[in-house]
């Protein structure tokens, strides 16, 4: 059989188990994956350890003893719990069933099992504290389960996209004048030359890989960040040991490192943790050699985004690592913010201002397409508990409504969504960090056990992996809608309608190809809206993808849309 039949056959296999599972197209498509755009993705960002425990052999990372050397105790919020890379895979089926395209994964490289800094005690479970960036932490499983994972996902059409470091490794490095750690910032104009006397305590001399990380003359060692001025990049990151990505030898060394990750695995994107904490010149170098390693394995579209991670409304603070540094995406922090002025009692304002400065970035409109974009993470905390936290008074049938409007803003909405695991599950959390990074197997965190949550009751010892949770099918019917049509994933986007006050936002998205338009209407108010607002002349009648929409135009190009509180509509113009 030749290799162009294998492929068709395999690719009406899919198909079929596509249509089984009732899943979009795009998704099962996995002869084609590699030539999807990064618009064209639903991103399903999560952590193996919180998510599910396939081999529970791994647990204590082979390790003896208590959690102080294991990092395994599972009835607390910092340390390991046990999920792994098995149970990743082994839950393919759900995650795809919720429409994701591709699976976002907190690092996976081997990290210092315990640290402690200042009042804090906690294990490397979430992946940042690496020690060896050369192979899989043993808490997580192996090289080979690793493989397996990606395997598994590529033989879906599904994408794996690796979070990774390089601000800083593992907190290792101990300064002769504060051996206790906690070191003030002491700055360059102070210091000219060597800020702090650097040493590897006893028996961690050659605690990190490759080799040449152990050495203190590849760090900064200037104490600990102040996140203001220069300390922001010359600062160690909560005392994590701070690289020097200044010198050329530390960049020829991360070239390597993260080019071997995609020769090895065939991973298809990099999510960049603390870019914004990293000199400019070293992510003019990185990213196009990555990028030429990645086209060298036969990745033609590697996703690459970096975390500029900030509270403020304002684009700009997120556009110029584009301009600059040459990130072709960067999280959409701005997004975030504006959603959540926008689902707690503010206007829409701040979601046009958003759109507004697309022009802002590297490419204009067009690379605003390929902007991750998200409601709540790991740092930040979950978006329902973010409306709690702003509005206490909010029942659970209001944060419900709310969580359900902010999905179909998230999905439709232009950039590529991103879902936090377990907010289909109606996860609310009780803060941010790891308050905010609860299991989906049954947990043993008291706390994690009896918060509320958004949705029918829940039996703790039951897990939360459950495909019938009312915001699982909410998600994953949005998905669909998503895949089916291009305008929602590549089309180009027109405000037509915000306020100063909650109400009405809507904008209109365009079919790239047919020019054929898509409207997009949210009511964010506690009170019914019926207005007009303008339209394309070419629109004139129009199909319900969602919500309630007109059959037709009042007049050309002026389109009435009636929703009830907190509501949405997703409006197809006829061909």
């Amino acid at each position: 059989m030749s290799t162009m039949s294998r492929t068709f056959r395999f690719g009406l296999v899919l198909l079929a188990f596509q249509a089984y599972c009732g899943l979009p197209a795009a998704a099962a498509d996995a002869p084609n994956f590699r030539d999807r755009l990064p618009q064209d993705e639903i991103i399903y960002f999560v952590l193996p350890d919180r998510f599910d425990n396939g081999d529970p052999s791994n647990d204590r990372g082979g390790l003896q003893g208590d959690r102080r050397i294991t990092g395994y105790d599972p009835t607390s919020p910092a340390f390991y719990h046990g999920g792994d890379l098995r149970g990743l895979r082994e839950r393919l089926d759900y995650i795809q069933g919720l429409g994701a395209t591709a699976i976002w994964i907190t690092p996976v490289f081997r990290n210092k099992t315990v640290q402690e800094h200042g009042p804090y005690l906690g294990s490397g479970f979430h992946g940042y504290w690496i020690l060896d960036f050369t192979t899989v932490d043993p808490h997580l499983g192996t090289d080979a389960d690793f493989h397996q994972l990606v395997d598994a996902a590529h033989a879906r059409g599904m994408k794996v996209i690796l979070d990774i470091v390089i601000n800083h490794t593992a907190d290792v490095i101990r300064y002769r004048e504060c051996p206790a750690g906690n070191c003030p910032y002491r700055s360059r104009g102070d210091y000219p030359g060597q800020a702090y006397t650097p040493y590897l305590p006893a028996g961690e001399e050659h605690a990190k890989k490759p080799e040449w990380l152990n050495d203190p003359v590849w760090y900064h060692n200037r104490g600990d960040s102040t996140y203001e001025g220069e300390s922001t990049t010359f600062g160690d990151f909560s005392g994590l040991d701070d690289l020097d990505t200044e010198n050329p030898r530390v960049l020829q060394g991360f070239i390597e490192i993260y080019g071997d990750w995609i020769d090895r695995f065939g991973i298809d994107g990099y999510r960049i943790d603390t870019a914004k904490h990293v000199n400019a010149e070293f992510w003019q170098a990185f990213l196009p050699a990555i990028l030429e390693r990645a086209k060298a394995r036969g990745i033609p579209n590697f996703h690459i985004f970096g975390e500029v991670a900030t509270q403020d409304v304002d684009p700009a603070l997120q556009a110029e690592h584009t301009r600059v540094d040459r990130f072709p995406a960067v999280l959409d922090f701005s997004f975030s913010a504006a959603m959540r002025e926008a689902l707690s009692g503010g206007g829409t304002r701040s979601l046009a201002r958003v759109f507004d400065a697309d022009s802002l970035y590297e490419g204009g409109a067009q690379a605003a397409l390929g902007l991750p974009t998200f409601l709540g993470n790991h740092d930040d905390g979950r978006f329902a508990f973010r409306l709690k936290q702003l509005h206490p008074e909010y029942t659970a049938e209001q944060l419900l409504a709310r969580m359900r409007l902010a999905n179909a803003m998230l999905l439709t909405l232009r950039g590529v969504p991103v879902l936090y695991y377990g907010d289909e599950q109606g996860l609310v959390g009780s803060g941010n960090d790891n308050a905010s990074r609860q299991d989906l197997f049954p947990s043993q965190v008291p706390s994690f056990r009896t918060e509320a949550r958004l949705g029918p009751p829940h039996d703790p010892d039951a897990g939360s992996l459950d495909p019938r949770h009312p915001l699982y099918q909410q998600i994953a019917a949005l998905a669909r809608i998503r895949a089916a049509e291009p305008a929602l994933r590549r089309g180009r986007q027109v405000l037509r309608a915000d306020s100063m006050a909650p109400g009405l936002f809507a904008v209109s998205r365009f079919d790239p190809s047919s020019g054929r338009e898509v409207v997009l209407a949210f009511n964010t108010s506690e009170q019914p809206v019926d207005m007009r607002f303008e339209v394309a002349r070419a629109s004139r009648q129009f199909n319900s993808l969602s919500g309630n929409c007109a059959a037709a135009v009042l007049e050309p190009a002026s389109y009435r849309i009636e929703l009830s509180a907190r509501s949405w509509a997703v409006c197809a113009a006829r061909p």
